[in-house]
C-alpha cells in the first residue's frame, strides 16, 4: 500500500480512486451509506482505505440492483460485526422474483401494443368522432381498458408493481 493514502485521503482523492463524485460521497456520507467521516486539522474530511473498500461494494452492490436503502441496511449489519450475507440472500431472491414480475407484465404489454398495432393497421385511417387519436381511443371503447388490460394498467414500476392507471 503506498504511504501517500496512510496519511488519508481528501475527497477528491477519494473520488478519483474510486470513480465517484464528490458530490455523490457527501450525498451517501448524508443517507448514511457511508459513516460520517472525521476530519483533519484544517477541516477537510480524511478517508482510509476502507472508504475506497466500502465505496467499491456500494458499486457492486447497485449493479446486481440493491437500492440504497438495502444497500445501507447490509452495510449496517457489518458496522454490527455481523455477517451480512443471508440478509443479501433474501434481497437478492426478492429482487428476481420482482423481475420475473415485472417482464411477466411487459411481455403482456407488448402483446398488447403488438394486438393494437395490427388493430391501427388495419382501422380507418381517420375517424371524425375521434377526440384525440383513434387508434387510442379505439382501445378504451373496445373493453380492453374496463377489463384492467389497457396499457397504462400495464405500464409497470421499477419493482415490478402495476403502477396506478392515470
Amino acid at each position: 500500500m503506498s504511504t501517500r493514502y496512510t496519511r488519508g485521503m481528501k475527497i477528491g482523492e477519494l473520488a478519483a480512486r474510486t470513480d465517484i463524485p464528490t458530490k455523490t460521497i457527501r450525498y451517501y456520507e448524508d443517507i448514511g451509506v457511508m459513516p460520517e467521516t472525521p476530519r483533519d486539522g484544517s477541516g477537510y474530511r480524511s478517508y482510509g482505505e476502507g472508504a475506497v473498500a466500502r465505496l467499491g461494494f456500494v458499486r457492486a452492490a447497485q449493479s446486481v440492483g440493491l437500492t440504497l436503502g438495502e444497500i445501507r441496511e447490509v452495510l449496517a449489519f457489518r458496522d454490527r460485526g455481523e455477517t451480512p450475507c443471508a440478509h443479501v440472500a433474501h434481497l437478492i431472491e426478492q429482487h428476481a422474483t420482482d423481475l420475473a414480475e415485472r417482464i411477466a407484465a411487459l411481455e403482456a404489454m407488448r402483446r398488447d401494443l403488438d394486438r393494437l398495432a395490427r388493430r391501427a393497421g388495419s382501422a380507418a385511417p381517420v375517424t371524425a368522432d375521434a377526440t384525440f387519436c383513434h387508434i387510442i381511443e379505439g382501445q378504451l371503447t373496445s373493453g380492453a381498458a374496463s377489463r384492467g388490460m389497457g396499457l397504462t394498467a400495464l405500464t409497470v414500476s421499477r419493482r415490478g408493481k402495476r403502477a396506478p392507471a392515470v
